[in-house]
């Protein structure tokens, strides 16, 4: 053999060997892949789509809050009479909490309401037709008005003139006389006046002397004539001498002062005679006669309204002004109102701002409807808008997590709320609170699971078993017919913290391996 056919045979033995050695690391790998899978047969989790009922949920956090808060307050200051309830106290809807002063506000009232009372009784008179006393009135009015022209225009009677003239000579018959009698008062005292006062007291004086001699000469205590005699003497020598005082004292200052005023007013009497006189006498001016055609004019409008009834313009006037009163009514008694400060709903007394004789004002008494208690949370944009109105949720209070209360969402705040520096959005929500024995308190943390979605007889799996691919977007699960493994495709719906919405990809009933199923082949000491 040379060689080449040396070389030959060791190639072929070569060839041979390579592959026996290839053919046997074949069905090497062959029965480890059976040996993995009967292995991952064994050993993976497997699972079975099934028909139920899912819900999808939104969570979010917030505090208690009560259905109603309201801070009662008085517009005006004003001094407390009455304080009613204290802190802590339940009340009923209208029951009476706080009583302030009223006393200005309720003159207030009574004097809105008698001007009420006259403005309708004026819009009733020109509502009313006129009785024939106030008719007769006007036209006696009209009468009397254009009969005082006539005589301004026609002048005046002889007798009229004469009755002029006698007044006339009359104030001056008063001047004369007056000061003839002023004349005489001032003349009163003449000299032979006092001669006779002198003349009279000399002989009263002669009258005494004369008396007093005879009772010397036959003194008598009980003479009573000689006594009486002697007393009268006396009498007259005083009563002559206080006479010839007054005389020479001259006129007496009051009758002089009272005649001098007698004469002035008589003066003037007569002076404002003979103005009338003159003014008599004189033609009607223009003035005159004006003002004698605008009585005239004024009389008439005054019949014809009368005749006519009030105007539109008149009635609606009236009208308007009875309305303003009413208001006026109506304010007064509110302003009395509100100083009786009561309930407007059924609930609990949070504060009381102001004590008995104290002035109060704005705020002073606080109130809350703790019997409808609600839960305000702030929910992420994101979320809000899976909410609606009537949506149930279940809520856990911080106090005592493992209870849980039903509730629903009453209301959703159509604007958002920001905080400076941060770019969360939320929303306020509000939930409604069930019945519960738990003793809640105003301003206790809650934690809310808003049931989003729910949907019943729909095919779910366990979320364990959705295999993700992130980078894709897509998901799969790993379905076994029979002995083999096969990932396939699937569309999910809705999902919750333990299953999965499959809307197309698996059947109810198919099963699932949970978790990678996929073997790998391992070399080394780790094959072993």
């Amino acid at each position: 053999m040379d060689a080449n056919q040396k070389r030959k045979r060791i190639y072929w033995i070569i060839g041979v060997v390579v592959a026996l050695v290839i053919i046997g690391a074949f069905l090497f790998f062959r029965s480890r892949q059976s040996q993995l899978a009967s292995d991952a047969e064994n050993e993976q989790e497997t699972v079975t789509a099934f028909i139920g009922k899912l819900s999808a949920s939104a969570t979010a956090s917030g505090t208690v809050s009560p259905g109603q808060e309201t801070a009662l307050s008085v517009e005006m200051p004003n001094l407390v009479k009455a304080v009613h309830v204290r802190v802590g106290d339940h009340v009923s809807t209208g029951d009476v909490l706080m009583q302030l002063d009223t006393d200005a506000l309720a003159i207030n009232l009574a004097v809105a309401e008698q001007n009420l009372k006259l403005k309708e009784a004026s819009l009733a008179d020109l509502q009313a037709e006129p009785s024939e006393a106030e008719l007769a009135s006007a036209q006696a009015a009209l009468l009397s008005a254009q009969a005082q022209l006539d005589d301004l225009l026609s002048g005046h009677t002889a007798e009229e003139v004469a009755a002029q003239e006698a007044n006339l000579r009359a104030a001056e018959a008063n001047v004369w006389a007056a000061s003839a009698q002023l004349n005489q008062t001032q003349n009163a005292v003449k000299p032979a006046d006092i001669a006779a006062a002198e003349a009279n007291l000399a002989a009263a004086e002669a009258n005494l002397k004369s008396v007093e001699l005879q009772y010397t000469r036959n003194p008598d205590p009980d003479d009573f004539t000689a006594n009486a005699a002697l007393a009268q003497a006396r009498e007259q020598v005083t009563s002559a001498q206080a006479a010839l005082d007054n005389l020479r004292a001259g006129p007496d200052s009051n009758q002089v002062g009272n005649a001098q005023a007698s004469l002035s007013a008589s003066a003037a009497q007569r002076d404002a005679a003979l103005a009338n006189f003159d003014k008599f006498n004189a033609a009607p001016t223009a003035a005159q006669v004006a003002g004698a055609e605008a009585q005239i004019a004024q009389a008439q409008a005054n019949l014809d309204a009368l005749l006519n009834g009030a105007t539109d313009e008149q009635l609606t006037a009236a009208e308007a002004e009875v309305a303003q009163a009413k208001i006026s009514v109506a304010d007064a008694q509110a302003a009395l109102d509100a100083m009786t400060i009561v309930a407007p709903y059924a609930g609990m007394i949070t504060a009381v701002n102001y004590a008995e004789g104290e002035l109060a004002s704005g705020p002073v008494i606080e109130l809350i409807d703790d019997s409808n208690l609600k839960v305000i949370l702030e929910v992420d944009e994101v979320d809000v808008g899976s909410i609606q109105v009537g949506q149930n949720a279940t809520i856990n209070m911080e106090t005592w997590p493992n209870e849980e209360i039903a509730s629903e969402v009453t209301t959703i705040a159509p604007s958002a709320i920001t905080q400076p520096g941060s770019s969360l959005v939320t929303y306020e929500v509000h939930l409604s609170l069930s019945d519960t024995e738990l003793p809640i308190l105003i301003g206790m943390t809650a934690n809310a699971n808003l049931i989003t979605a729910e949907k019943s007889d729909i095919l779910l799996v366990p979320n364990k078993a959705i295999n993700a691919n992130r980078s894709t977007g897509t998901f799969s699960v790993n379905l076994k017919i029979d002995d083999t493994i096969e990932e396939v495709p699937v569309v999910i719906g809705l999902r919750d913290n333990q299953n999965t919405e499959i809307l197309d990809g698996i059947n109810e009933g198919d099963v699932l391996v949970v978790g990678n199923i996929i073997p790998r082949a391992q070399f080394g000491p780790a094959n072993r």
